[in-house]
């Protein structure tokens, strides 16, 4: 049985649409709200709370309450909390998904495996928790010894973007609570809904209250900046655009805040000609239509050797033109609308750009007519040098084949940008794949598959792609101050 409009608007209706500070649920201050839209059908699902810089400043003040007590917290109280909440979202998966469906538009599948991925973050740091080190040594000289420990960084902003609204919160929230750091988030104002029902999770799991506060806003900078810089936080995380992270991190400058910055991508995909093009075709559709090509992740510049082009390309238009659009609470479905209407223009106005220049589109091309913010999965082949999207993030369903001659021709080509996130290749060469792995110049490689975030895994980027690493074993570092104690004898 399919999602019926009840279903929905029980997912909807048991959300919070207010703030969560110190522990309780509140208006803004001035009592405004803003609309949460369907990007399926371009209508409200409900109004939320609509922050101002007097909210910003309460929930800020209940972090800094509450963190000598979450500093205070035992491990295995923290881990136990961790591990709480990842139950709960286990067992509410199927309404958390949906309800990311309605306000993000991703297909329901996918939701799902965000929750599944999201709730991930909060079952690896459970086990980071304990795990924090240190370290005792004799000084060189004799006559001391080094006690080195590893202390909470204390309060963080947390600043989560639209595209996975769930695991972005969780890939953040999960390091702070593990280390015993109070936080203050702010979600994206298009996809608040799901922040705010893991807002709820965690209220359940033992927390002390002003641990995790959740505010909900329009306007970013009015409440966010004057945080940054009051001087009562340490740490600044973010996800999003590199034109902003260059913002924010001038203003956390001020205050000299810890800062982890997980910025634009323009990812490249490699194909060589003794990959398996099964493999490749799969792989390179992974890459591209994961979230219908609204991740930092996604492969942007596909680049094919010469010799396989036709072939590859055919491939891929027959694999991208059997996606069925539509809206992502239909199981049928496989790709769903982009977020909003300018995210729409933005990549209707790249994929113009590039025909205009020459480039031929071999499926899809142009929006699709109707309610609803839908943009077709896309192949161009014959993409011009000075096309657009050979330098800006598309972040939608658009493919563009560039084709190439040599390794190092292609190489060149694929480090040729500002950014560094993750770059994608497909070989059979074992020589050629290390090769070329070492020679990207991004944080993250995906060898012969199209997906490769994992909690357990570092995730982060080089160049203007950011800095730090978020995950994996040294995703708690972020979060920690290492203090050396020298002990005289």
């Amino acid at each position: 049985m399919g999602v019926t409009q009840t279903d929905e608007n029980r997912v909807v209706g048991a959300v919070g649409k207010q703030l969560h500070i110190g522990g309780r649920w509140s208006d803004a201050a001035n009592g405004a709200t803003f609309e949460v839209l369907d990007p399926a059908t371009g209508q409200p699902l409900c109004s939320v709370a609509d922050a101002g810089p007097d909210d910003g400043r309460r929930a800020l003040e209940a972090a800094v309450a509450a963190q000598p007590v979450m500093a205070a917290m035992s491990p295995q109280e923290r881990s136990d909390a961790l591990m709480g909440a990842y139950d709960l979202m286990q067992q509410r998966s199927d309404d958390l998904a949906l309800l990311m469906t309605l306000e993000m538009g991703k297909p329901l599948a996918e939701s799902k495996g965000e929750i599944a991925y999201a709730s991930s973050f909060f079952r690896h740091f459970a086990g980071e928790a304990t795990r924090i080190r240190g370290g005792y040594q004799t000084a060189p000289q004799g006559g001391a010894r080094f006690l080195i420990t590893q202390q909470p960084v204390g309060v963080c902003l947390l600043i989560t973007p639209w595209n996975f609204p769930a695991a972005m919160g969780t890939r953040k929230l999960a390091p702070a609570i593990a280390a015993g750091c109070a936080s203050v988030i702010k979600p994206a104002a298009q996809t608040p809904l799901s922040m705010l029902a893991l807002a709820a999770i965690l209220a359940e799991v033992g927390l002390p209250d002003g641990a995790v506060n959740v505010i909900t806003c329009t306007d970013a900078n009015a409440v966010m900046e004057p945080l940054i810089r009051s001087g009562l936080a340490r740490k600044l995380s973010f996800t999003g655009s590199t034109r902003i992270g260059k913002v924010l991190l001038e203003q956390s400058a001020e205050q000299v805040l810890r800062t982890s910055m997980e910025l634009g991508g323009n990812a490249p995909l490699i194909v060589f000609e003794d990959a398996d093009l099964d493999e490749a075709v799969a792989g390179t559709t992974a890459a591209k239509m994961r979230n219908t090509g609204e991740a930092c992740t996604a492969a942007n510049r596909i680049f094919v050797q010469n010799s396989i082009m036709d072939a590859f390309a055919a491939r891929l238009t027959a694999a991208m033109a059997e996606l069925p659009v539509g809206r992502g609470t239909d199981p049928a479905v496989k790709v769903g609308p982009l977020i909003d209407p300018a995210q729409l223009d933005k990549v209707s106005t790249l994929v113009h750009d590039a025909i205009s220049k020459g480039a031929t589109a071999t499926t899809g091309g142009r929006a699709v007519d109707g309610p609803g913010f839908f943009f077709p999965p896309t192949v161009l082949t014959g993409i011009s040098a000075d096309a657009d999207l050979r330098r800006e993030e598309i972040f939608g369903p658009v493919a563009p084949l560039i084709g190439f001659d040599t390794e190092d021709e292609v190489v060149a080509a694929a480090n040729d940008t500002e950014y560094g996130l993750i770059g994608y290749l497909f070989t059979n060469d074992l020589r050629r794949a290390l090769r070329v792995s070492e020679a990207l110049e991004y944080g993250m490689v995906g060898l012969n598959q199209g997906v490769v975030s994992n909690a357990a895994a570092p995730f982060g980027g080089v160049k203007q792609s950011g800095l730090g690493r978020e995950g994996g074993a040294v995703g708690i570092d972020e979060y920690l101050e290492t203090k050396y104690i020298g002990l005289a004898l």
